[in-house]
């Protein structure tokens, strides 16, 4: 994305859109290149993002045959050859096809249209992720798609594996919710957990990331199992635990600390944490400091909290941090630095008022100070 460019105007905008016309004219001799830009492009830059894809998508269904399976194997036909890498972009996939499955969640996630539309999505999700449109299909026919995204698990294309795990995530932000059980989804996970390519085991991880919000004995149980059956690389694995575990790390969750072979329990103390300043205006950076030390050998790992007033509703929020691991020797003291920066961002409106400061060891917050942003 060009630097000052908002994401909606360098995601779909006229070049990309004629992108498309040209693709789809190039296969199909019957679509109006020229009135279908024109179309789209008078309405397109009042639109935010999503409603850019639905708008583009729209179009499609005005453009193309009214036949939905006419429609979609123009659509399939004119995508670019997926070998030519440095066409097709980045993992995710590039905007200009975001439209494609959109139309196919739209006008194909019916009865009669649902095996074309379960073998365009695979095909589609190799040149943007159809995560979106899946979740549509995942609700009006479960058994059906389930079927097809157990069958995904295992296809040849890495895009095509990593959609069986992202689109049905239980939690997957921006996105419709689903509402087949999340224990449902184990086999498929099993499938992809011995993946060679990050980009699906990144997807993995945070599957179960999201159910540990909702059952972490499952997740404790799978990753312990997935362990003991050697089929993935200690590296990967122990990535793939990093990143299921973040949110049960952070909660400060025991047997997610046992999992990493730490002690939920653990002898080491913190020492004379103090800040550089108490009183910090918004925008100025908060340094803080202590002394860690335990009286055995043992392996810490170190998050911060910080309490902040809230507006909306009213009362106070925490944000868990990680700071750092340390092995520590018995007796060994190690002092610790963090400066952080304290501004409003894009998320979260930074409100002046009393804040509290949190050291949190393997679960456990051993020391607080606290501090006022004016």
């Amino acid at each position: 994305m060009a630097e000052g460019v908002p994401l909606k105007e360098s995601a779909l905008n006229r070049q990309r859109v004629g992108v498309i016309a040209a693709e789809l004219a190039a296969v199909w001799s019957g679509f109006d290149a020229d009135g279908f830009v024109g179309s789209v492009m008078g309405q397109l830059p009042h639109l935010e993002l999503k409603a850019r894809v639905a708008c583009v998508a729209d179009n499609l269904a005005a453009f193309l045959p009214a036949r939905y399976s006419d429609a979609v194997d123009i659509i399939v036909s004119a995508l670019p050859r997926h070998d030519d890498r440095t066409f097709h972009g980045p993992d995710f996939g590039i905007y200009t096809y975001a439209p494609y499955s959109d139309f196919v969640a739209r006008h194909g996630c019916t009865r009669a249209a649902l095996q074309t539309s379960l073998r365009a999505l695979p095909e589609m999700t190799k040149h943007f992720s159809a995560e979106d449109a899946l979740r549509y299909f995942l609700n009006a026919f479960p058994d059906e798609t389930m079927a097809a995204v157990l069958q995904w698990s295992r296809d040849a294309d890495y895009h095509v594996r990593r959609l069986a795990s992202e689109g049905t995530r239980p939690l997957l932000p921006w996105s419709p919710r689903i509402e087949i059980p999340f224990a449902t989804m184990i086999p498929v996970l099993d499938n992809l957990f011995a993946d060679r390519h990050r980009f699906v085991t990144t997807s993995v991880a945070n599957h179960l990331n999201d159910i540990s919000r909702i059952d972490p004995g499952l997740v404790l149980s799978t990753l312990t199992r997935w362990r003991a059956a050697g089929a993935q690389s200690a590296a990967e694995m122990a990535f793939i635990a990093k990143q299921s575990l973040r949110t049960l790390i952070k909660q400060g969750y025991p047997a997610a600390f046992t999992y990493f072979g730490l002690s939920s329990e653990p002898a080491a103390r913190v020492l004379d944490l103090t800040l550089d300043s108490t009183v910090i205006a918004v925008g100025d950076p908060l340094t803080f400091s202590f002394v860690i030390a335990s009286p055995r050998d043992e392996s810490v790992l170190i998050d911060y909290v910080i309490r902040h007033p809230r507006r909306s509703p009213p009362g106070y929020g925490e944000s868990v941090y990680k700071l750092k691991s340390v092995d520590l020797r018995a007796g060994q003291k190690v002092a610790v630095t963090k400066t952080r920066p304290m501004r409003s961002t894009a998320t979260r409106r930074l409100t002046p008022g009393g804040y509290e400061l949190f050291v949190q060891v393997n679960g456990n917050r051993l020391a607080h100070i606290g501090f006022h942003v004016k």
